[in-house]
């Protein structure tokens, strides 16, 4: 006679333990299991008050629940097919990034002023609601904006332009204005209690430096601000990861005085940048509306070029 499977607890108060600690983690900030799986037992042990060994079982408890352990090649390939693809409104685009925007992973679009970073953060957060058929996850979004450059607007006929409701696509996107980096951060940690009530399924952060980049000028600061970069790319890693949600950054780019073959410009950011996104691709103006995006660097996609165009319904492919 087979064995009936386990439940996983799915909620913090199904990890075991009494309702005098659980009451301690929620007001320490720890609401979710997938809080509790990212922390470190020193952390958890002296932010919450906890025995040492204590916060030791409940990491173990929460990632066991998460299913974060070893796994064959093959378990990852079968969990690499279920990944959530989010259209990006070109075909071009979308098959020059595997199938659109892909979850569990940061994609990052770096390039100068003008070049559609803005407008595929607002296409993206309008297409995640359309139902999987259509390219998206029937889901909400998260638009956290660093600059001020979000338009309601844009949403709009963009929603219109797919067959949605506008109104009622602009109720599924949650807005926030990042004020300076460390709200910007806590932002992000913020997410981590916000995805599971809401059913978020992709964050766009538009630009993600600008802040970091002003507040810390010059070179005697660049190692403090790479640091601390470091650690918001690393926690919008972990959001990905764990909740399964498409992260959207945008960059800057800035010039290179000493590059004088090919292209001068570089992401603002260096190698903190270079060495944490899941995908990066840089977007370069053509002529008129039409855009070129290339892919720099992603460990499972081919280099290429896509084409596409910014109308006034949105981004669409050039042909």
């Amino acid at each position: 006679m087979a064995t009936m499977e386990k439940k996983k607890p799915r909620t913090i108060e199904e990890l075991g333990v009494s309702s005098t600690i659980i009451n301690k983690l929620r007001e320490a900030g720890y609401t979710t299991i997938e809080s509790i799986a990212v922390a470190t037992a020193q952390e958890l042990s002296t932010i919450v008050g906890i025995p040492l060994a204590t916060a030791q079982k409940l990491i173990a408890a929460a990632r066991e629940a998460l299913d974060i352990r070893f796994k064959t090649a093959l378990e990852l390939k079968k969990e690499r097919m279920n990944i959530g693809k989010v259209t990006t409104g070109s075909k071009a685009l979308d098959n020059l990034l595997g199938g659109g925007v892909e979850t569990k992973t940061i994609t990052e679009f770096f390039g100068e002023y003008g070049t559609g970073k803005t407008q595929l953060c607002h296409q993206l957060v309008v297409n995640v609601q359309l139902p999987v058929e259509k390219g998206g996850l029937s889901a909400r979004a998260v638009y956290i904006d660093s600059e001020g450059t979000f338009r309601w607007e844009r949403i709009e006929s963009m929603a219109r332009a797919v067959g949605l409701d506008p109104d009622q696509v602009m109720e599924n996107i949650l807005y926030i204005r990042a004020l300076n980096s460390d709200h910007q951060m806590a932002i992000v940690e913020e997410l981590r209690t916000l995805i599971p009530k809401e059913n978020i399924r992709l964050v766009a952060l538009d630009s993600v430096t600008g802040h970091f980049r002003a507040e810390y000028p010059g070179r005697e600061n660049l190692a403090i601000r790479q640091q601390k970069l470091n650690r918001h790319l690393h926690q919008l890693m972990q959001i990905a990861e764990i909740y399964n949600v498409a992260v959207i950054i945008t960059n800057q780019v800035m010039a290179r005085p000493d590059v004088f073959f090919g292209d001068p410009t570089v992401a603002v950011g260096g190698h903190v940048l270079y060495h944490t996104p899941g995908v990066r691709i840089q977007l370069r103006k053509s002529r008129g509306n039409k855009r070129i995006a290339r892919v720099v660097d992603a460990p499972h996609l081919p280099e290429g070029e896509a084409v596409f165009i910014i109308t006034d319904e949105g981004i669409r492919d050039a042909e």
